[in-house]
């Protein structure tokens, strides 16, 4: 290293956010993984009673095996766990607070999601009036919406960090033990009591579980472990879940194992974590090799406007598909069948275009705008306690949640979208901003009215007197 290059690297702050390439790398690689696997889960054709849209891969007996490759969202948490602890330690050491943090999480997230369910909404709205099936109309808004549990999860785990982070400086072992405790009493009680409804809980153990694996791999715990220990790990997870899936009721399709999440997510994450460990290195090497670095850059600044805009893109081509039937007779293949596997490089190019298009339009809501310091979105009044903060935070952060719930749950029609739009505008714009408002508005409106009643009763006091002076005139003319 030369002097310039030292001097450099000195000058650097110590406070920056650390970078990895490997972990950035492999972030935007998972992206492209849950697009081809959307994109292949789209399935076209027409049956006795007309268009069916339907999931190509759904109930094939030989996409268990593949799941164990393709379910790759533990290793996503993972990445996502290693980038959050080292920015929120980037943000606390500029002296910035939790709630900073979780504000400025809940405007990157929150952002592009408003813009999609105004857009996906109105769209469906039209597409109704214009006497599409409703049975499509809401066929369509349920596949929009599918991947929307991501986004709220990691609303929810984002806001979480600042207290995760503690508690993994505070207790590395315990909490991730406590956490997995979590995990498998609950999935004992769904299985034990047949209520599914119970397995919901672990949409938060189970990916704050995973969420602290990343912190353990952000603090280089994993740099200390040989090769050999780290194929041992892996070795022994995928075992586990082989024993797990076989001998219990978790099912071995890792997709099955997502809704709701078990621990067989958790062991699988394992698995991935310590095959991710040992290909770190040669992931830093291709990155440097190609000079791969500003393109994986960028698509990382845009990657939640991608996943979020990914199946509605998908949605409507397949909807394209059926119009191009209809209009032109364009053959649509059955799902497996030959002629469908030979269209699929095709679809993949096409839909890889449309997203990349439709992300350059929409990415510009995924980063926040330039604003004054005192209307910083969300930003209490700098009196207000640190407790009353954190408080509307956190009411911020459920409103985020429960937004995307909504239209999760509900889909896209017009009264579920205007409650979650209202709820996301909250989760963006800040309750105490909101309520800071509101209140200078009504006291805006009372001072007017208040200035009103004044200004109408001094002109009837004159008015009065006036009458009075003009009256005591005339008696005394007539007197």
């Amino acid at each position: 290293m030369d002097r310039t290059t030292r001097h450099a690297a000195s000058a650097r702050p110590s406070n920056a956010v650390a970078r990895d390439s490997s972990v950035d790398a492999v972030r935007v690689g998972l992206l492209v993984v849950v697009f081809a696997l959307h994109a292949m889960m789209v399935g076209v054709s027409l049956g006795p009673d007309g268009p069916v849209l339907e999931n190509a891969l759904e109930g094939r007996p030989w996409f268990a095996a593949v799941s164990w490759v393709v379910q790759i969202m533990p290793l996503f948490f993972i990445a996502g766990g290693f980038s959050s602890l080292h920015h929120w330690r980037s943000m606390r050491a500029r002296g910035a607070s939790s709630t900073d943090y979780v504000r400025a999480r809940l405007e990157r997230l929150v952002r592009p999601a408003i813009v999609l369910v105004a857009v996906v909404a109105a769209a469906l709205v039209a597409l109704s009036l214009a006497g599409l099936p409703a049975e499509m109309v809401a066929t369509a808004g349920f596949r929009i919406g599918q991947p929307l549990w991501f986004l709220g999860v990691y609303l929810a785990t984002s806001a979480l960090v600042p207290l995760m982070v503690r508690a993994h400086e505070r207790a590395r072992v315990l909490t991730p033990v406590a956490l997995l405790a979590g995990v498998v009493a609950v999935d004992v009680l769904r299985f034990s009591t047949g209520l599914d409804g119970i397995g919901f809980l672990n949409l938060l153990l189970v990916w704050l579980l995973v969420q602290q694996l990343g912190f353990h791999l952000a603090d280089g715990a994993l740099d200390r472990l040989a090769p050999s220990a780290l194929w041992s790990i892996a070795l022994g997870a995928l075992a586990l879940l082989a024993v797990l899936t076989a001998t219990t009721p978790y099912s071995a399709d890792m997709y099955e194992n997502l809704n709701p999440p078990t621990v067989c997510l958790v062991v699988l994450g394992v698995a991935q974590l310590a095959l991710f460990q040992l290909a770190r290195p040669r992931i830093r090497a291709w990155v440097e090799r190609a000079d791969a670095s500003r393109p994986i850059s960028a698509v990382g600044e845009r990657a939640m406007t991608v996943y979020l805009w990914h199946m509605p893109v998908l949605v409507g081509l397949a909807g394209a598909l059926l119009v191009a039937n209809a209009a032109f007779g364009l053959a649509l293949p059955e799902p497996m069948s030959a002629d469908w596997w030979a269209t699929r490089p095709l679809w993949l190019s096409a839909a890889a275009a449309v997203v990349v298009a439709v992300t350059l339009v929409f990415a510009r809501f995924e980063r926040a705008r330039r604003r004054a310091p005192e209307l910083a979105a969300g930003a209490a009044p700098v009196s207000a306690p640190a407790p009353v903060r954190r408080r509307t935070v956190a009411l911020d952060a459920v409103c985020g949640v429960a937004g995307v719930a909504v239209v999760l749950v509900t889909g896209f029609g017009p009264v579920q979208a205007a409650i979650a739009l209202v709820l996301l505008t909250i989760s963006l714009c800040g309750s105490a901003r909101l309520g800071a408002l509101l209140t200078r508005g009504a006291t805006v409106v009372a001072g007017t009215t208040a200035t009103a009643r004044a200004t109408a009763t001094a002109r009837t006091q004159r008015r009065s007197r006036r009458n009075g002076i003009a009256m005591a005139s005339h008696a005394a003319t007539t007197a």
